[in-house]
């Protein structure tokens, strides 16, 4: 039996959505650099978060009726975890390229084990372990002024903690699956996040900036669409595997990278080598060892030894 013929490469319509949707999500990253332009992180992500709560909440009116004490207190500390993450997210595009945010970013995939580790005391194994370490060599390859090694900016230490809280949310999220209605968690969760963000312009020293239809056109934009991506995400992830998932998700950076490039950003060669270290130790850390039992046929396993 050949080899294609025992192996059949075949694209669910549900795995096909969450491309899409990764690619839409990497070109998210220039629209949030554009529109960190017109106002401060902590009020953009306010007002993102605040369409996508409406619009999701929108749509699980009816259910949010049964909302329980537990899917508030999952809600809240998710919500939390997501502002944090955002607001970072945005705040260190002020001064970095939104291809390097967008590889800082996915670094949070190999930084769940670590923080699994560190917090819960979950050794991680032996991919993970070559996934985190993949991914910082790629982190020292690209960060820094003009891509030089070992030069953390101000940009990349804001991006990469924005990393940690998102790794921290996918924790948060794990911790809960199955015990809580996912619509009702999600309207709180995103509800939170704007909350949460609104609250840090005091602290920050933010003010409403003035009207502008370009902020409110991309704050809306974007918010619809982080309705949409939960939507599809909780319907997609159903027949498809995390990490089948994950590997979609890891085109993210890539898409943003190559939306960034037709929009006359260019990244130094280490950087671009830093990137591509970044994904490897991503799709690296969700790589599991399967250990097969050899079964031998019942014609071999019968036969007399000689």
């Amino acid at each position: 039996m050949s080899f294609l013929s025992r192996y059949q490469f075949s694209i669910k319509p549900q795995e096909a959505l969450l491309i899409v949707i990764t690619m839409f999500w990497g070109g998210t990253f220039l629209a949030v650099q554009y529109a960190v332009t017109l106002s401060d992180p902590f009020f953009f992500v306010g007002l993102r978060f605040a369409t996508a709560a409406l619009a999701v909440g929108a749509l699980s009116f009816r259910s949010l009726r049964g909302l329980t004490r537990l899917e508030l207190k999952a809600g809240v500390s998710i919500g939390i975890a997501i502002a944090m993450g955002y607001s970072l997210q945005t705040w260190g595009l002020q001064t970095i390229s939104s291809s390097k945010s967008a590889f800082i970013t996915a670094m949070y995939v190999p930084l769940v084990p670590l923080l699994q580790w560190l917090c819960l005391g979950r050794v991680p194994g032996l991919m993970s372990c070559t996934g985190i370490a993949l991914a910082f060599i790629g982190l020292m390859l690209l960060a820094g002024p003009e891509g030089n090694m070992l030069a953390l900016g101000a940009g990349e230490l804001i991006t990469l903690t924005g990393a940690i809280a998102i790794a921290a949310e996918i924790i948060l999220i794990s911790a809960w699956a199955g015990k809580v209605d996912v619509r009702r968690v999600t309207v709180v969760q995103l509800a939170t996040a704007s909350l949460v963000a609104f609250i840090a312009m005091v602290p920050a020293g933010e003010s409403v900036p003035d009207f502008s239809p370009g902020l409110l056109i991309v704050a809306l934009g974007l918010g619809i669409f982080s309705a949409i991506i939960q939507v599809v995400m909780n319907w997609a992830q159903r027949s498809v595997s995390p990490t089948r998932a994950t590997v979609i998700y890891t085109g993210e950076p890539v898409w943003a990278g190559i939306f960034g490039r037709m929009a006359g950003e260019r990244l130094p060669v280490l950087a671009l080598l830093g990137g591509l270290f970044i994904v490897a130790g991503v799709l690296v850390s969700e790589l599991k060892f399967k250990k097969k039992k050899a079964v031998l046929p019942a014609s071999e396993s019968t036969a007399p030894q000689e």
